[in-house]
């Protein structure tokens, strides 16, 4: 246990809002980097964009950043930063890898005892942070002028990147379609959802403007703050288009 490498896994996008998706792809990321013997997950971190991230039907920030907590009170694990959402532009990807990189080697976030009753205690090694991203995002890596390819390089090179499977995507082509991918990717980690898990951000507000129910798609505490607010009632809520921004899978 003493030679795992700790890892702290980041997930940037809208969270707009968050559903039981966003959730899982964290559960199912620590199951898969703990089953390859070589790591293990301390902390996971969710990190909603600004609100000059230019989408039409995004909500503020700090709507995003509560629904975001609310959802984790049940995680002992994933925690939201909302470092991101409070910048006074959009941040690329990148630039926000390098910043939590930063704070984890001013900070490093302690080791979860394996034994119940011990205290935590403080990992031998600064954590490895790795991107965690669905296979969409992985596809977005092959849109012409989106990417700078710099960037994409120092994301899988430098921190890794760990993709969680989806239906109608597939990872492994978009590896060896990409010369940087192919060249780097004994350090992107394929996981697979058993049970695959479509909801989409999009479909939610989509429902929620037309008067659907929800419920059992995101938690129960979101969707009361959701109503509670009064967010994504109207038609124009969903009709948006997206930034042509990618922020990978939380739409």
């Amino acid at each position: 246990m003493k030679s795992q490498i700790p890892v702290v896994l980041l997930a940037c996008g809208s969270f707009n809002p968050i559903t039981n998706m966003h959730l899982r792809l964290f559960e199912v990321t620590r199951d898969h980097l703990h089953q390859t013997g070589m790591y293990r997950v301390i902390q996971g971190i969710i990190s909603p964009v600004s609100d000059h991230y230019g989408k039409k039907d995004l909500v503020a920030s700090h709507h995003r950043v509560a629904m975001a907590r609310l959802a984790l009170q049940t995680s002992n694990w994933i925690r939201v930063d909302p470092w991101e959402s409070e910048q006074e532009q959009w941040m690329e990807t990148v630039k926000v890898l390098r910043h939590h990189h930063q704070e984890l080697l001013r900070s490093p976030p302690p080791m979860e005892s394996e034994d119940a009753g011990k205290a935590p205690t403080a990992p031998a090694a600064v954590p490895e942070l790795k991107l965690l991203c669905g296979a969409d995002f992985l596809r977005t890596f092959q849109t012409p002028n989106l990417w700078k390819d710099a960037h994409i390089q120092e994301i899988v090179e430098k921190f890794g990147l760990v993709c969680v499977s989806r239906a109608g995507y597939d990872p492994k082509g978009y590896i060896l379609d990409s010369p940087i991918l192919r060249r780097y990717q004994h350090n992107i980690y394929l996981a697979r959802e058993p049970v695959q898990n479509e909801i989409s951000a999009m479909y939610i507000r989509r429902a929620l403007s037309q008067g659907q129910s929800v419920k059992y798609l995101l938690p129960d505490a979101v969707l009361a703050y959701i109503k509670h607010h009064g967010l994504y009632t109207t038609d124009s809520s969903w009709k948006g288009r997206s930034s042509p921004r990618s922020k990978g899978n939380t739409s």
